[in-house]
């Protein structure tokens, strides 16, 4: 990306609105102001200014001009924003018209943002929170999203980093002073202590059963049972639409079909599976051998059984008891509850709606004891993790490393906070940068 060039895009969602916001950023966006709007307005100031093509001078659209100069904008670049009427051709005459100004072309996937992250506007975890927070759809994933954004992640990897370099430092000076009579054991260093307790605050850092990134990417629920136990009528009746084809044909349903709902404020994907079956038909066979596997994946497995019959089917023992939510289907066919012949968490009718409702509770309730994370900012994406667990493996062999080679010792602690500094894109980060701004939409 040449960040000498100045860039123009589409910022709203594109289609007929009532207001579209078009961004431009680099050195002549004053250059353009003037082309299109006649002069440049007041800084940080929402000014009425009638758009002309700068060839022609044809009239474009009346908008408001706000003009944000370097250093304090956005990207940290001369900034103009055009709030313009959302029609399809306001849009399109006026992003023609900017194509016509000396020095500007159109802006890349997310290179609005990366300017900013080149310029020190944001470092890479408030990039990642920025892109989590335009795309969070539960109230829990904007919270989670906003609080990575605001850089909460940011100041705790980088007060970890800040710790390796100044007990690296103490070690180093050290070094010119080994063969002082005063010089400090190597487990009495202060710095030795220090990187013990960090290695530890790592560790409890990433033992959070990846919190952060099923919040971000949805808690998955495999709905699971054997067939005609009313699976894909269940899942119908939690998307509240018809999502899943019903039939009283058993064998079905041969694939996984999958829904994102929003249950207290929670992303939940929950999954509608083959009925599980000892069968000889080839594709009745992969269906349930993918529904096992996506049950063995899923957080929680609702197993569902059929109320009408006598003896229940039981769950494959390799669906973990501690994650199954045992759920009793088709009340209205039962005779009596209690006694039952299994232990049953919920019983439930589809047909007349009855604890349908419960059901939501307590799965939502499920999501919020998984995934509620209160102040604390947790690892939102498999790099986060991968870095950490470098870094601690770097801190490990600085602690079980021997004293009598301090040059060693000095280099595991080199490692771990370039860990740290490829966390927040301080260093190294080339390899990375164009996936993570590729995720973003033209005009961010």
């Amino acid at each position: 990306m040449n960040m000498q060039t100045t860039i123009y895009a589409l910022s709203s969602a594109p289609g007929r609105a009532g207001v579209a916001v078009i961004r431009v950023s680099g050195p002549a966006t004053g250059e353009a102001l003037c082309a299109l709007a006649g002069d440049v307005p007041p800084r940080r100031r929402a000014s009425l200014r009638d758009l002309r093509h700068p060839g022609t001078g044809r009239r474009l659209d009346r908008a408001l001009v706000l003009w944000f100069p370097a250093p304090s904008s956005f990207t940290g670049e001369d900034v103009a924003e055009l709030h313009v009427h959302g029609g399809r051709a306001v849009i399109e005459a006026v992003l023609s018209a900017l194509a016509e100004v000396p020095g500007m072309r159109a802006a890349q996937p997310g290179e609005f943002a990366r300017r900013a992250f080149e310029n020190g506007k944001l470092d890479l975890t408030a990039v990642e929170g920025l892109a989590d927070l335009i795309d969070a759809e539960t109230e829990a994933q904007r919270l989670q999203a906003l609080r990575q954004s605001d850089g909460a992640l940011a100041a705790l990897y980088e007060s970890w980093r800040q710790k390796i370099i100044l007990a690296l430092a103490e070690i180093e000076a050290d070094l010119d002073f080994s063969d002082e009579a005063d010089v400090l054991a190597f487990n009495d260093r202060a710095a030795f202590a220090q990187i013990a307790d960090l290695e530890r605050s790592i560790r409890a850092h990433l033992d959070d059963s990846h919190r952060g990134e099923i919040l971000r990417d949805g808690l998955r629920v495999a709905i699971a049972g054997p067939v005609n136990a009313g699976k894909s009528s269940l899942l119908n009746a939690l998307a509240r639409r018809e999502a899943a084809i019903v039939s009283e044909k058993p064998g079905t349903t041969r694939d996984v079909v999958e829904v994102r709902l929003d249950l207290k404020g929670y992303p939940v994907i929950v999954s509608d599976t083959a009925g599980m079956r000892q069968t000889d038909e080839e594709i009745e066979a992969e269906g349930v051998r993918r529904a096992l596997a996506r049950a063995k994946e899923a957080q929680i497995v609702v197993w569902l059984i059929d109320g009408a019959q006598a003896q229940p089917t039981p769950p494959p023992a390799e669906i973990p008891v501690e994650k199954r939510l045992t759920v009793v289907n088709k009340t209205e066919l039962l005779t009596t509850r209690d006694p039952y012949p299994v232990k049953a968490d919920l019983f439930i009718s589809v047909h007349t709606q009855e604890g349908i409702g419960e059901l939501v509770d307590r799965i939502g309730a499920e999501a919020a004891a998984r995934l509620e994370a209160g102040d604390a900012a947790p690892p939102t994406r498999e790099r986060h993790r991968r870095e950490l667990e470098e870094a601690m493996r770097s801190l490990g062999a600085f602690l079980e490393g021997s004293p009598d080679e301090l040059e060693l010792r000095c280099e595991d602690l080199r490692r771990a906070a370039d860990c740290m500094g490829r966390l927040t894109g301080r260093i190294d980060v080339e390899d990375i940068l164009d996936q993570i701004f590729a995720q973003f939409c033209i005009g961010k």
